[in-house]
C-alpha cells in the first residue's frame, strides 16, 4: 500500500541559501557586472577603443527565495531520505516536502506512470534507469553537472548514473545522482558467530559454507533472508555474491547495463546458481523465507534469529541501535584464497522528473547532500554510507566500535580491488519484480532449478529489451 505524507520545519532564515551556494558551488552568488572599463585616451590621429564590459556571470542554482514544495517519492524502509529532507528545511526553511514512499518493488511497476503524469514528482528513488530515459521521463543533468562542478567529482561515482546515446549505461549524458554509494557484503551476529568457532571472517566460498554447516548443526538459524514478492526477492543479495566469487565482475555489469550480447545464463553463473540452491537445500535459509518482507528479516536478524544476513550498509544504524555491539560486518569472500573481494556498491540513485517543476530546487538538494558537512554526517551516521561527492572532502568519522566502522573499511578494500558491481535487479525496468523475485521464489519452493532461473531471467530481461 502506498503511503503518503508531508512534514515541514522551519528554523533558519532564507541567508543560509547563499552561504550553501559558496560551500556547494565554490562562489559566494552572483558576481555584479563590472561597468566598462574607462577609454584610454587616444591621440588626436586615432580613435579610443573602450575596454569590453565583463561577461555577465550566471546566476546560481538555487532554490531561490519563494516558498517551494518538493513532491519527492521515497524507498519504504529506509530513513536517510528522510533524515536529509528534515535537515534541508532547517537550513533552508522556504523549502518545505511532500512525500511518498512505496516498496522498492512497486515502484519498478509504477515509477514510468508517476513521472508520466500531469503532476511528476521532482525527485524519486529510480529502481532502473535506461527504460525511463528511453521514453523521455527523467530530466538530462548534464546542465547541474557544469553548474555545481560534479564533472570535477570522482567518475566513478556517476558512472552507474550515466545512459550513452545507444541506450547502455556506464557512459553518456547523466540522468540522475545518488544520495550517498551504499555497499552490501554480510552482516554477522559476534555472539552466535563465536559460538560456531568464528574468530575472523572467512576467506573463501567454502570456509563460509563451513560456518553455514555448523550453525545448521548447532541448531541456529544460519542465514535470516527475506523473499516475499512485496518486498522482493532478498535472495538476490547472496545470489549475485556467489557470481562475483564464481565469475568476472565486469561480466555482470555488462549485464546489467545491457551491453550486447550479455547474458546472465553463464557457466560461472550457474555455478553460484547451485551454490544458493544447495544452501536451500540444506535449509541454511528460514523455511517461511518466502513470506519474509524486508523489515521483518532486520527485526529478526537483530533479535538473534540468523547467525548471517546478507544486507547493505544503510541498515548499519539500525543495526548499532538494536544490537549494539553484537553486530559485525564483511565482504563476501572470493572462491579461492586471495581472489578479489566484490560487492554491490551503487549509488542510492535519484532522478528528476522531465517536466520537474522544481528541477533547479532538486538538483540544489543533490548537491547539497554530497557537500554539505551536516549532510555528509548524517549519510554516515543514520545511513551508514560513503557520502561521495568531491575527493577532497573528508569521510565524517564513525561512532567508535560501530559497525559503520568496519563497513567503511571493507568499503576501501572492495574500492582498491575494483570490486564494485551494480545490483542485477536494477537492468531493466521489471527484472526485479518479474524475473528475479518470482524465480527466486520458485528455487525456494522447489518449483525450479538453478538452471531454469538462470534461463527463464535471461529471457524475460530479452523480452523487456525488445519493447
Amino acid at each position: 500500500m502506498l503511503l503518503a505524507f508531508s512534514h515541514s520545519r522551519r528554523v533558519l532564515g532564507g541567508l543560509a541559501i547563499v552561504a550553501l551556494v559558496a560551500t556547494a558551488c565554490s562562489g559566494s552568488g552572483s558576481t555584479p557586472t563590472p561597468p566598462p572599463a574607462t577609454p584610454t585616451p587616444a591621440p588626436a590621429t586615432t580613435v579610443a577603443t573602450p575596454t569590453p564590459a565583463a561577461s555577465p556571470t550566471a546566476a546560481p542554482i538555487t532554490c531561490g527565495t519563494a516558498p517551494v514544495v518538493l513532491n519527492a517519492y521515497f524507498e519504504t524502509g529506509f530513513d536517510i531520505p528522510f533524515k536529509l529532507s528534515d535537515e534541508f528545511t532547517k537550513q533552508f526553511p522556504t523549502v518545505t516536502w511532500k512525500i511518498s514512499q512505496d516498496q522498492f518493488t512497486n515502484l519498478t511497476n509504477s515509477t514510468p506512470r508517476l513521472l508520466a503524469s500531469d503532476t511528476p514528482p521532482d525527485l524519486i528513488r529510480l529502481p532502473t534507469m535506461i527504460s525511463l530515459v528511453k521514453d523521455g521521463l527523467l530530466m538530462n543533468l548534464d546542465k547541474y553537472v557544469t553548474a555545481f562542478g560534479w564533472d570535477k567529482w570522482p567518475a566513478s561515482e556517476l558512472l552507474q548514473d550515466r545512459v550513452a546515446a545507444d541506450g547502455t549505461r556506464g557512459s553518456g549524458s547523466l540522468y540522475a545522482a545518488g544520495l550517498n554509494y551504499s555497499m552490501t557484503g554480510v552482516f554477522y551476529n559476534k555472539k552466535l558467530a563465536a559460538q560456531i568457532g568464528m574468530t575472523t571472517p572467512p576467506t573463501t566460498v567454502d570456509e563460509f559454507e563451513a560456518l553455514l554447516a555448523k550453525a545448521k548443526a548447532a541448531g541456529l538459524q544460519p542465514i535470516m533472508q527475506w523473499n516475499a514478492s512485496a518486498s522482493g526477492g532478498g535472495l538476490a543479495f547472496p545470489l549475485q555474491n556467489l557470481m562475483a566469487a564464481y565469475g568476472p565482475t565486469q561480466q555482470i555489469n555488462d549485464w546489467i547495463f545491457q551491453k550486447k550480447g550479455t547474458t546472465i545464463d553463464t557457466a560461472t553463473n550457474l555455478t553460484a546458481a547451485q551454490h544458493l540452491e544447495t544452501w536451500v537445500k540444506n535449509g541454511y535459509f528460514p523455511k517461511d523465507v518466502n513470506a519474509i518482507e524486508y523489515t521483518a528479516s532486520n527485526s529478526r536478524f537483530t533479535k538473534g534469529e540468523g547467525v548471517f544476513t546478507f544486507n547493505g550498509d544503510w541498515e548499519n544504524a539500525s543495526m548499532d541501535k538494536n544490537a549494539p555491539g553484537n553486530v559485525g560486518f564483511f565482504a563476501f569472500p572470493s572462491a579461492t584464497a586471495g581472489g578479489s573481494l566484490a560487492a554491490m556498491s551503487s549509488p542510492l540513485t535519484y532522478g528528476i522528473a522531465a517536466k520537474a517543476k522544481n528541477a533547479d530546487c532538486a538538483a540544489f538538494f543533490l548537491n547539497w547532500v554530497a557537500t554539505n558537512t551536516t549532510a555528509r554526517q548524517i549519510n554516515v551516521a543514520i545511513g551508514g554510507s560513503n557520502p561521495g561527492g568531491p575527493s577532497d572532502l573528508p569521510v565524517p568519522p564513525a561512532a567508535a566500535g560501530s559497525v559503520t566502522n568496519d563497513s567503511l573499511a571493507v568499503g576501501a578494500l572492495v574500492s582498491k580491488a575494483n570490486g564494485g558491481m551494480d545490483f542485477i535487479a536494477n537492468a531493466t525496468g521489471s527484472i526485479f519484480a518479474q524475473g528475479w523475485t518470482p524465480e527466486l521464489q520458485k528455487l525456494v519452493g522447489g518449483k525450479e532449478t538453478a538452471a531454469g532461473m538462470l534461463k527463464a531471467v535471461q529471457a524475460e530481461y530479452l523480452k523487456e529489451l525488445s519493447q
